[in-house]
């Protein structure tokens, strides 16, 4: 399990350079060689990232040559949609507030014990060999597979697979994550204590509160982005004109 998480971060990792443009499609990545040093990993987890980004259909194997970077623009993930971050997180608080009312009435005691374990990992009361993302994942499904529904269970795990499995995604979520980790004990404290009432209202509500304030702090983060954006392009333009003017 341990090798399998290693070669899926590293799969991550190529492809946050390859969409950040240091790999541009056409291009040829390092040598497997090349690439286990520069993420400190083994020869053999490089590998099995390049084939797993060449099942997506992000890179091309070519023995003998080495693996090519594919135009992934278009490319679904895994015969998952291609979305943004907010289509994602609309779409989540549509599913997962409805999920978790349904689960309310009848999510077993059980599954409570389950859900606290998820949040005390998630604030870091206990320490676990699962991480506080992993942990936050674990307790949504919790809710998910507690409406006794397996259509459901299947939507809310193809839209995790879509927040974790696509590396800008991942990156964009776990920038507003980080920067609003305070509130996440609170809100699933919140969600966690509706469904032990046994109130489908009240988690509709919790759960949708958290997808709220989530949407807020994309919007932030988006804002941010666009701004520091705004600011290299003006650097950039004032670097040339400064060089301009000393040449003449």
């Amino acid at each position: 399990m341990a090798e399998k998480r290693l070669y899926h971060s590293v799969a991550n990792q190529i492809l946050e350079l390859i969409d950040s443009g240091v790999f541009p499609p056409g291009s040829r990545l390092p040598g497997e060689r090349d690439l286990a040093t520069k993420f400190g990993v083994s020869r053999v987890a490089v590998r099995e990232a390049e084939i797993a980004l060449q099942a997506q259909g992000r890179l091309e194997i070519k023995v003998g040559s080495g693996a090519y970077v594919l135009d992934g623009s278009n490319q679904a993930l895994k015969g998952l949609p291609k979305v943004g971050p907010f289509e994602l997180t609309e779409a989540r608080a549509l599913f997962e507030a409805e999920s978790a009312a349904l689960a309310a009435p009848i999510i077993t005691d059980e599954a409570i014990e389950e859900l606290e374990k998820y949040i005390d990992i998630m604030s870091g009361k206990v320490k676990s060999n699962i991480s506080p993302d992993a942990a936050d994942e674990a307790f949504h499904m919790t809710i998910a597979r507690s409406t006794n529904n397996h259509a459901i269970v299947f939507v809310i795990d193809s839209m995790w697979k879509m927040r974790t499995e696509a590396a800008q995604l991942q990156k964009v979520y776990k920038s507003v994550c980080d920067k609003d980790s305070s509130h996440r004990e609170d809100e699933h404290t919140a969600i966690l204590d509706a469904l032990k009432n046994r109130d489908p209202s009240a988690a509709r509500s919790a759960m949708r509160a958290h997808f709220t304030r989530m949407i807020e702090a994309l919007l932030v983060a988006s804002e941010e982005a666009a701004y520091q954006e705004v600011k290299r392009k003006v650097s950039e333009s004032r670097s040339r004109f400064t060089l301009t003017q000393q040449l003449h």
